[in-house]
């Protein structure tokens, strides 16, 4: 005899096992690379994002000699992005696909995954946001853009795409319009 309650109870056992495990891992942020708004020096202008790719730092620049300083990841030696570029385009929880420099360069790393990834994908590197930089029409490649390793932050990791914290990608991607410059060195 099934009883109101028998029922109840076998619907929410049935919806608990039917229901995908998630699995969250916890990584620890030090302080000091929570953005912070900090003194620079006044002849830069602002709205211009600076990349200092030694001290693993990014800087928006707000004027009056302030800027939000993220920690970030950047490529590997000889793999970073050098020079002036500007974000043309924008996108939320972007698709990916890697280059073919990439998948030459490490096939076992990126092979796999030539034919790309969607957004939000938990193994896309790009994460929850991405700024496209471009010098003149022409996509270099490099992205400014969120991670699903958030452990990378503070090293150079990457195959030279700047990386964010999602966090505070999505902080950084909501400040910038299109047509910002962007200075790496």
């Amino acid at each position: 005899m099934t009883t109101r309650r028998h029922f109840l109870t076998t619907a929410a056992a049935a919806t608990l096992l039917a229901a995908p495990a998630v699995s969250q891992t916890i990584v620890r942020i030090p302080r000091e690379y929570l953005p912070t708004e900090v003194d620079v020096n006044p002849d830069l202008p602002a709205g211009t994002i600076y990349v200092q790719t030694a001290d693993h730092r990014l800087y928006w620049t707000l004027g009056n000699a302030r800027a939000i300083r993220y920690t970030v990841a950047v490529g590997d030696a000889g793999r970073n992005f050098q020079g002036q570029a500007t974000v043309r385009r924008k996108a939320e929880w972007p698709s990916w696909v890697p280059t073919a420099s990439m998948i030459r360069i490490e096939p076992e790393v990126y092979g796999p995954y030539r034919s790309g990834l969607p957004g939000g994908h938990e193994r896309n590197p790009l994460g929850a946001r991405a700024l496209y930089l471009y010098v003149g029409n022409r996509d270099t490649y490099y992205r400014i853009h969120g991670t699903p390793q958030p452990w990378t932050i503070g090293q150079s990791f990457s195959s030279g795409c700047i990386r964010l914290i999602n966090e505070h990608a999505i902080d950084l991607y909501d400040r910038v319009p299109l047509g910002t410059q962007v200075v790496v060195s």
